[in-house]
């Protein structure tokens, strides 16, 4: 089975779906591995590191996507590049599938099998293949210390002969895989850092991290049988903005990571809550790419809102390439090994497997995956 590993869409994206090491595995499990020309180089690894964990380098893109039996990339492929794959290959990625129905029509058309990494199950035995949240971890570190090189002033409570700094002071909204690693590492660098979620299951999780957990009686919230917050009703939505108002005006930093999975991000942090909020204090949106949890955040931009520092820029784990690959890179490992015919030396569609059933998107010529149907 030829392996295919093209560049990303977006020229400025630095990471890499396979690192040398995770091709040299798939290399001696018996794959034919193709490389795209200065893939690695966001990450610092360059083509001789690929040729010697066993790769070959490709020099057109196009060609390489018509070769590929399986490709494996990050996002979704352009209308372009889904028209070049050729019928029976496998196309394994974060495809976006609930705004991607046009792309997902395509491949079908084309007898493209598809495996979204977004749909991966919440499972035990999926956890070890799961992008999201290794890529949401690196997202909720990175969040911090953008914030900790944003604000005005040191993160850590400081004696000196001048006075006692007091700590600067997080609030984290949405204690998932993202706010969790953003509750550590605030709580690692000094701060003082509160955190709230609409699963009051999670409070242990926040207070294991160094957090406190702000309680908001919001009635009955739950969770889906995959670990995502249900959608909140409009009466339950202005309650919990009103129950996080206080914590906001009383912090230096916000990072907000409330997502309903396949649907728009609630708005959370309104502007009646920023102008209340403390002038040069800041406000990180890691759902963003989703719609935003704060009114008035603009996609991949910085900007004053009522006085306050607003960011929304996307992909944060991006910014730590090299780590980031390396996890996506064994998340892909652990999926293709975990499907690999040893005897025919090729991935296996196992549809009767509940992990292929939950991510598989698109197969001989059909949409088959009824959550986005």
């Amino acid at each position: 089975m030829i392996i295919a590993i093209p560049k990303e869409n977006d020229f400025l994206e630095k990471r890499v779906p396979l690192v040398p090491e995770t091709v040299s595995r798939l290399v001696k499990m018996g794959g034919s591995v193709l490389v795209e020309r200065n893939l690695g180089a966001g990450c610092f690894i360059n083509d001789e590191q690929y040729r010697g964990a066993g790769a070959e380098i490709i020099e057109d893109h196009r060609d390489l996507l018509k070769r590929g039996d399986l490709i494996v990339r990050f996002f979704k492929p352009s209308m372009e590049e889904g028209s070049c794959l050729k019928e029976g290959a496998l196309y394994i990625g974060c495809l976006d599938p609930f705004r991607s129905p046009e792309h997902l029509q395509l491949l079908a058309k084309r007898g493209v099998s598809s495996i979204s990494l977004d749909l991966l199950p919440r499972s035990t035995r999926a956890q070890k293949m799961d992008v999201l949240s290794s890529q949401a971890s690196l997202a909720g570190y990175v969040a911090v210390i953008l914030a900790a090189n944003s604000i005005p002033k040191i993160l850590p409570m400081m004696t000196t002969p001048s006075g006692t700094i007091p700590p600067a002071r997080f609030f984290v909204i949405g204690a998932g895989v993202a706010g969790l690693q953003a509750i550590a590492t605030a709580k690692r660098l000094g701060a003082c850092v509160e955190a709230f979620d609409v699963r009051p299951s999670v409070e242990e999780q926040v207070r294991s991290v160094g957090g406190k957990f702000l309680k908001i009686d919001l009635g009955e919230t739950g969770e889906t049988t995959q670990g995502y917050a249900r959608e909140l009703a409009p009466e339950q939505l202005h309650k919990q903005r009103e129950g996080i108002r206080k914590a906001c005006v009383h912090s230096d930093v916000v990072i907000t990571t409330a997502q309903i999975f396949g649907k728009k991000a609630p708005v959370i942090v309104t502007r009646d809550i920023l102008k209340e909020m403390k002038r040069g204090s800041v406000v990180i949106d890691l759902a963003v790419e989703s719609g935003g949890n704060v009114e008035g955040v603009e996609t991949d931009k910085e900007v004053d809102v009522e006085g306050v520092r607003v960011i929304g820029f996307k992909n944060l784990s991006a910014r730590a390439a090299f780590d980031a690959s390396r996890m996506y890179s064994n998340n892909i490992y652990n999926l293709i090994e975990e499907f690999w015919d040893k005897e025919k030396g090729a991935f296996h569609i196992n549809l009767d497997d509940d992990i292929i059933r939950a991510c598989l998107v698109t197969h001989q010529g059909k949409i088959v995956n009824e959550r986005v149907l």
